[in-house]
């Protein structure tokens, strides 16, 4: 067997796979012998049915698959010990025109190499937004955890920031749904002047356009599915079974002990610093997704190297479960091109700093992810042992394993992002990231 490689040119390639007789008639005459040994031909005792009954019945197909198994194996070999960084799979050139009944092949495969280029992260600046809570959303949130923790008043007539609690019912979309809602969020001028001055066990008629300040909350209270409730237009029927005010909870140690534990936090100062804390810990995760995606999309954009385009739309063409055509395989490679891209820079980012995730590291994240969880449930010391138990439970399902793998990943990519892409930041209070970076 003689294997060679000649470039097309520094991103195409054709790998030749000569095989002789000699290198298949031995498995070809063992697999023949076999069938032979266990064929049942009538008027044949079994194990005496002539060898040239047995070659012309089975010969050919022993053969084709004999000789494909050798070829398989040999170029896997091949492109391995050349260490050949290939894209997609080699496609074969010549096959149609093998002649079986030639005692020598020589087979021709496509190959799509990977391109040689470098990524310079520091090469253009990508903003790394800073979000911080303002004193108008600490303030909110304080008077949410007051409402909250504060006491219902029971009362016979709606007034602003009352909560109603009532049935909304629509003959048109045979709608009847039970809630609880606050007049804080009505939206509509007419639905909420509807509302004040309605009394317990009144049916108030209420458009549903502009009803409420967020669409979603039509699914929400009047139990509409997700689709119907972007642009929902009827009339509905609010009966009224229950009016509610809150009085708000105290600022006391008695509160800041229900929502922190015991002594945590002893004044409002430090409810409100306690607050942004946690609410700045979880912008923070937005703005690292933010911070990932435009760090890949810079990377894509400006580190430029070429790809064997004609090959990948001739590999996407026949490598799924059909057949594509020409136009097809052709959108096909444009959507998936920017992918690719990326998968190669972040591929050659991993390998040339040390950014592979280790199965030591694996087991680490997993087990502090265990932790963390069982913390949420109150088990704040766990042993040792019982850890191990569920790390190594994870660790034997593959679909958890690759699950937490991506995670780790992707989280030390973001790390190495942070420590040397070129960012500049940008401090921001939560509405005007959503508005900047979502916009």
């Amino acid at each position: 067997m003689n294997i060679t490689k000649t470039d097309i040119d520094s991103l195409n390639a054709v790998i030749t796979v000569e095989i002789s007789k000699e290198d298949y008639s031995k498995k070809v005459d063992d697999v023949l012998n076999n069938y032979r040994k266990n064929a049942n031909i009538p008027g044949f005792r079994k194990g005496h049915v002539p060898m040239g009954m047995v070659r012309k019945q089975y010969g050919q197909a022993v053969l084709v698959e004999e000789v494909n198994k050798l070829l398989q194996e040999n170029l896997h070999k091949f492109l391995t010990e050349e260490k050949l960084d290939v894209l997609g799979n080699p496609l074969p050139k010549n096959e149609a025109d093998i002649d079986w009944d030639a005692g020598d092949f020589a087979f021709e495969f496509e190959l799509g190499l990977a391109p040689e280029f470098d990524v310079d992260v520091k090469k253009k600046a990508v903003t790394q937004y800073k979000v911080v809570a303002d004193d108008e959303m600490i303030n909110n949130q304080v008077k949410t955890i007051q409402k909250q923790y504060g006491k219902l008043i029971s009362k016979d007539e709606v007034a602003a920031d009352d909560e109603i609690t009532g049935t909304f019912t629509s003959t048109e979309k045979e709608m009847e749904n039970k809630t609880t809602f606050g007049t804080d969020v009505i939206k509509g001028k007419r639905q909420l002047n509807a509302l004040i001055g309605s009394k317990v066990g009144d049916e108030v008629k209420l458009k549903t356009k502009g009803l409420f300040k967020e669409e979603h909350d039509n699914q929400r209270f009047l139990g509409v599915s997700h689709e119907e409730a972007h642009g929902l237009e009827i009339e509905v029927t609010l009966k009224i079974e229950e009016v509610n005010s809150r009085e708000l909870a105290e600022l006391n140690q008695e509160l800041f002990d229900k929502l922190f534990g015991e002594g945590i936090v002893t004044s409002e100062d430090q409810l409100k610093e306690k607050i942004k804390e946690d609410a700045e810990r979880q912008f923070e995760q937005q703005s690292d997704q933010k911070l990932l995606n435009d760090v890949v999309d810079s990377l894509i954009e400006n580190t430029k190297f070429d790809l064997p385009s004609e090959f990948l739309t001739r590999w996407i063409k026949v490598s799924g479960e059909k057949v594509l055509s020409e136009d097809e395989a052709k959108e096909e490679f444009e959507r998936s091109e920017k992918g690719l891209r990326y998968q190669l820079i972040e591929g050659k980012l991993r390998t040339e700093n040390n950014l592979q995730v280790t199965f030591e590291e694996l087991k680490e994240y997993a087990s502090n992810m265990i932790k963390a969880q069982m913390a949420q449930f109150g088990q704040m010391n766990p042993t040792e042992e019982e850890v191990e138990g569920i790390v190594a439970r994870i660790m034997g399902n593959q679909d958890e394993v690759k699950r937490i793998s991506e995670q780790l990943g992707t989280n030390k990519m973001l790390q190495f992002f942070k420590e040397n892409a070129k960012l500049k930041t940008k401090e921001v209070t939560y509405d005007k990231f959503i508005k900047e970076a979502y916009a």
